[in-house]
């Protein structure tokens, strides 16, 4: 009985450590003068390699925007998205940083910023293969990049799922949008604002057809660590005043043509 208790009250003094635990995130970015992004660098238009070979895209503008008014450097830091939780929580990266869809399994495991931008979960085909809805993908192939909401999303459709003939998992988006064009994969299930944008700076955009259903809305949040709510706050903090002062619809217009962003929808929510 003596051993049960004091096993109990071990555990109660851990939880209460942890309570008490001081929340140093942003104290220490601010210490080390660094914002380190984690994000996906095959990932148009949120972040990508240009022609240029330099790292571009629209997270990555919003980013440098939010670090410069914090007064911190932002180091862009590619990471591979199937570890992405494991560089967070492993101290490499401050934040992930690159369409993270918020959902309840990432919540448990990672701390999330205020939503700042909307997606769908679609499916691609080409448009000259005879498929034209979502029934239409039973006994073919399905690619989508592994360790993405869309995974998850065909995860929570197994309707969908068992009538395919085979899933295939690519390393990212691009790669396996090109296995679509190549004919490796008969569809590919995406998140729209990848999948739109890579559609229109195609030679020939006819040449892919979205299909008609959304398997499912979201949206995107930037993660830090669990305990950092010092950190979500500043990030919070900055991505409403770039939202207030106009800054944000100046960044969003260089890459998507509509609106997308729903810092305003949340603003009032998160503001402190």
């Amino acid at each position: 009985m003596k051993k049960l208790f004091a096993i109990l009250l071990a555990a109660v003094l851990l939880l209460a450590c942890s309570a008490l635990a001081e929340d140093t995130g942003l104290a220490d970015i601010m210490a080390k003068g660094k914002l380190i992004m984690g994000f996906d660098e095959a990932y148009p238009p949120m972040g990508f390699v240009d022609e240029n070979g330099e790292h571009v895209g629209f997270d990555i503008d919003l980013a440098k925007e939010v670090a410069a008014r914090m007064g911190v450097e932002l180091v862009l830091q590619p990471i591979s998205w199937d570890a992405k939780e494991l560089e967070l929580n492993g101290g490499n990266i401050d934040c992930i940083w690159s369409g993270l869809t918020i959902t309840e399994e990432r919540k448990a495991q990672m701390l999330f910023t205020m939503p700042y931008l909307a997606n769908e979960q679609i499916m691609v085909v080409m448009a000259d293969s005879g498929i034209a809805s979502v029934a239409d993908t039973a006994g073919k192939v399905l690619g989508t990049q592994a360790g993405s909401a869309s995974v998850d999303v065909l995860e929570a459709n197994p309707e969908i799922r068992d009538a395919l003939a085979e899933v295939a998992l690519s390393d990212d988006f691009v790669a396996a949008l090109m296995d679509l064009k190549l004919g490796g994969i008969d569809v590919l299930l995406i998140d729209s604002v990848v999948g739109n944008y890579y559609i229109a700076q195609q030679d020939d955009p006819a040449a892919f057809c979205v299909l008609p259903e959304v398997l499912q809305a979201e949206e995107y949040g930037i993660a830090v660590r669990k305990g950092e709510a010092t950190l979500a706050d500043a990030i919070n903090a900055q991505l409403i005043a770039i939202q207030e002062d106009g800054t944000l619809d100046a960044i969003r217009a260089n890459w998507f043509a509509n609106d997308v962003t729903t810092i305003a929808k949340y603003a009032a929510e998160y503001k402190k």
